[in-house]
């Protein structure tokens, strides 16, 4: 295996001369200088993440080990990487596996640049990976481009000291014991300068993070404001979760400055002992043992309901991982070693190690937890689901006036007529999504009998 870490922040025009020392075309071989050993098939790798590098460079080792005849040069890149790939493709330089985003996949699809998976799978790998399939992440037109390994799966992270200072014994199963244990605890708290609830506002997802979890365990219709039943945009679906945090904001029980707070300040504070409670997912356990270490006991529950009803699933980000290219000419070769990378053995191997948490079902049925203190809070349940994707990115590149988390982050803040605010962000996001099925951006069409409710339990094996 041979390793390079590539920096691409400078002239992309660089790239296309280093390319030329790199072919994937499947003409080149290696052969062992004059000792007559075997030829070798090259396999080039490009991915984007470092965060895993180790673990990948291992396991590429543990695979040539095993397969004498393939070698495997993994390429870790840096900035730019998506204008990399559209560089290697046009050049006719493109590696033979590439780590690609769920965001990436349509467009490199219609680019030409992605083999489908479909006649490559067996019957067996199909059927392990049939609930965490969407369209537009890992799909087109319902043809198999990529398969997701980890996920994002979203909590209630609290203070338990805090919690038992207010005299609060178990998390909130309700938006309305959410806000009436955030009073408590701002109420204990003053002393100490700790307040009952924290989001980081200054981020376009601040609201997003809160009240997409509440709100996709609680209906059953949609996601990201998205009604899937309708096929219309409906912001409606929140509107008792920003009611929620404009009381907090309203009983001084929120931490001030959370208008400006970003994400790493918020967790400073969190571990400093001054927040009761916050939403965020899986990669908090990670921070709190390696960015910001903490001496308080804090723990994640499931996120409270609008009535205690859990009539949907937590919605799970789950994207993309690893994709064959379509140029390539060592196809055959190319998917062995990636479907060996999406073996149960070696996707357990990457939960154990604290590199994410597994979205497939047959790993999260024996995966072990990592060493990270509280991960245990974050491992899938019969609660957690993966939507179909929605045209929100899509719709908001043609909108027109103010985006919906700017409108609900002005309610939280300062009030004003929610309901009037919400007629107006349905009509202008409902307008903008008629533009982009004009113009063939998108062609999602209503699911009257979509139901939430039935993700329950697809990420767990039963």
């Amino acid at each position: 295996m041979r390793i390079k870490k590539w920096l691409l922040a400078g002239s992309s025009l660089l790239l296309v001369g280093s390319l030329a020392a790199c072919s994937s075309t499947g003409e080149e071989t290696e052969t062992a200088a004059g000792n007559g050993a075997a030829e070798k098939t090259k396999l080039v790798y490009w991915t984007i993440d470092r965060h895993d590098s180790d673990f990948i460079e291992q396991k590429i080792s543990d695979y040539e080990a095993q397969h004498t005849d393939i070698d495997i040069e993994l390429k870790v890149m840096a900035d730019n990487y998506t204008q990399s790939v559209d560089i290697a493709f046009a050049s006719n330089q493109a590696p033979d596996i590439l780590r690609v985003d769920a965001g990436n996949v349509p467009t490199w699809v219609k680019k030409g640049y992605l083999e489908p998976f479909d006649s490559h799978m067996t019957p067996e790998m199909k059927e392990n990976f049939k609930n965490v399939l969407i369209e537009e992440k890992n799909m087109v037109d319902g043809k198999v481009y990529t398969l997701p390994n980890i996920g994002q799966f979203w909590r209630l992270i609290y203070n338990v000291d805090l919690f038992e200072k207010a005299g609060i014994h178990e998390p909130p199963k309700t938006i309305d014991e959410m806000v009436a244990a955030a009073k408590k605890i701002t109420e204990v708290g003053k002393e100490t300068g700790a307040y009952g609830f924290a989001g980081n506002f200054k981020s376009a997802s601040g609201f997003e993070r809160i009240a997409y979890p509440i709100t996709t365990l609680s209906k059953n219709v949609g996601n990201e404001g998205f009604n899937f039943q309708t096929g219309q945009f409906d912001f409606g679906m929140y509107k008792e979760v920003a009611e929620a945090l404009h009381q907090i904001k309203t009983d001084g029980s929120m931490l001030p400055g959370s208008e400006s707070l970003d994400i790493d300040p918020l967790r400073a504070q969190f571990a400093q002992g001054k927040i009761g409670m916050y939403f965020n997912h899986s990669v908090e356990p990670s921070v709190f043992k390696t960015q910001f270490p903490t001496e308080i006991r804090w723990a994640a529950a499931t996120p409270p309901t609008v009535d205690g009803q859990k009539n949907g699933a937590i919605q799970v980000i789950a994207g993309s991982y690893l994709a064959m290219s379509k140029d390539s000419a060592q196809k055959e070769q190319a998917w062995k070693f990636i479907e060996w990378m999406y073996s149960d053995e070696i996707q357990t191997a990457y939960q154990e190690g604290g590199y994410g948490v597994s979205v497939i079902p047959s790993v999260a049925a024996v995966a072990k937890a990592p060493d990270i203190p509280g991960i245990e809070h974050f491992l899938p349940t019969a609660d957690d689901g993966i939507y179909p994707a929605t045209p929100l990115v899509i719709t908001e590149g043609r909108l027109e006036g103010t985006k919906k988390v700017d409108v609900f982050n002005r309610y939280i803040f300062d009030g004003g007529d929610l309901d009037k605010e919400i007629a107006d962000l349905n009509t202008r996001y409902n307008a903008a999504l008629d533009k982009a099925k004009a113009a063939g951006d998108t062609a999602i069409e209503a699911q009257p009998d979509f139901n939430a409710g039935a993700l329950q339990g697809s990420l767990v094996a039963k």
